[in-house]
């Protein structure tokens, strides 16, 4: 296990807005230590005339990987950056994945920490379950809001047609949340179980729920219902889309640069795996087709840029991303073996997740009991987490990053 670096993946801090914020910040960080390292005499002298407002101004609008470095230039400054009264201007760390479990009593909710602390929050939900709901399933996660599906009826896995229920969005670390108004959805697509999470801080306090419609088993997208936290309303749209797609089921959702992406089928001349992309006013659709057709990758937002994992043999991960968001097509970025992983392990394993601000994968081994980190880069495991085992059923994990924003639009809860 000499090869696990345990936790030094981890250096790394939320997602940058851009790929320029990145460059940039880099460059800053360079000049900053070389102007440092030449003159190291005048080290204290021009750190004494910044005050700390001054110092967290400037670091809250660099990239968080270099405000995390920066804890090295002195004590002062690492205390500054580590004190939790400073969490609301600074970026924050990737904190773990969200996951649950299932048996006959319900949804049980699990918290795997990349850092080994203990949650930032309680992953129950004990504001919200049992005193609102009796059940409460995870959907989806985005920039530190979480949208579940809460139900007061016994939830048969994901099987929503015998059940009404309600979408609840929420900050988990402030306890603020908003219980949304019933989907529009017609009576013969109360199955339809995709739906996402569309929020984005830097732009607005406002956020969209996207909630897909497919008519039955095997059909395509027919209509798309939208939630907006401004208007406090659905709008419901009929897809209009050229193509014929089906969506995966249980597909995750990305939203990257204002566009929503799932994952599904094309139904052409030859069925193709596709990734599909929406605006939040389903007036743009778009299709990028992805490498090996055939297989299922994995999406995620990472610095800035949609990213897509896929195997492309038992050993071999590449790493793809849509250099901006008008492209339609994806360009290979790394490609790793994860071959001493497996040897070391002696487990398999398939992608789950991709770090928001670095080129790390995670991997969950196909027995569903282990997250390792795998630094693509410098071809590296990180730390091996331990998970809870969901005899039956695939892990399905949110990647979750805290927010530390009081404000949630809309709230009607705490």
């Amino acid at each position: 296990m000499e090869e696990v670096e345990k936790g030094e993946i981890f250096k790394m801090n939320t997602k940058p807005s851009s790929m320029k914020e990145v460059e940039e910040g880099e460059i800053f960080e360079r000049n900053t230590k070389l102007r440092l390292d030449n003159h190291p005499e005048a080290t204290a002298e021009a750190a004494s005339l910044f005050t700390d407002d001054i110092i967290l101004e400037i670091l809250s609008h660099l990239p968080a990987r270099s405000v995390h470095r920066f804890k090295c230039i002195s004590v002062s400054w690492r205390n500054l950056i580590a004190d939790p009264a400073n969490h609301k201007k600074l970026p924050q760390t990737l904190a773990g994945f969200l996951y649950f479990t299932t048996d006959d009593s319900g949804h049980h909710h699990h918290f795997a920490s990349v850092s080994g602390r203990a949650p930032p929050f309680d992953p129950s939900l004990p504001y919200l379950q049992p005193n609102k709901y009796k059940d409460m399933t995870q959907v989806d996660a985005c920039n530190g809001l979480l949208l579940y599906r809460g139900s007061n009826n016994k939830l048969v896995a994901w099987n929503w047609a015998k059940d009404d229920f309600r979408f609840v969005v929420c900050n988990p670390v402030t306890g603020r949340w908003v219980e949304l108004p019933p989907s529009p959805q017609s009576a013969e697509n109360r199955f339809s179980c995709i739906a996402g999470l569309a929020f984005d801080p830097a732009v607005s306090s406002h956020f969209h729920v996207l909630h897909f419609e497919q008519t039955f088993q095997g059909s395509y997208i027919t209509a798309v219902n939208i939630y907006s936290s401004r208007t406090r309303a659905w709008t419901r749209r009929d897809s209009g889309m050229v193509e014929k797609v089906v969506l995966f089921y249980l597909t995750r959702c990305v939203f990257v640069g204002g566009i929503m992406y799932l994952m599904g089928i094309h139904k052409g001349i030859n069925e193709e795996n596709v990734l599909v992309g929406v605006d939040m006013e389903v007036k743009v659709w778009k299709i990028i087709r992805v490498p090996y057709s055939s297989g299922v990758g994995t999406l995620g937002s990472s610095q800035g840029c949609l990213h897509f994992a896929i195997a492309s043999s038992i050993d071999n991960i590449e790493l793809w991303c849509l250099k901006d968001c008008d492209s339609k097509e994806l360009v290979l970025k790394n490609t790793a073996s994860i071959g001493k992983l497996t040897s070391m392990t002696r487990k398999w394993y398939s992608v789950a997740e991709i770090h928001p601000d670095c080129d790390t994968i995670f991997l969950v081994s196909w027995e569903g009991d282990a997250l390792a980190a795998y630094d693509m880069q410098h071809q590296k495991v990180g730390c091996i987490l331990n998970v809870e085992i969901n005899i039956g059923q695939r892990q399905r994990f949110l990647s979750y990053v805290p927010l530390f924003l009081e404000s949630l639009a809309d709230a009607d809860g705490q």
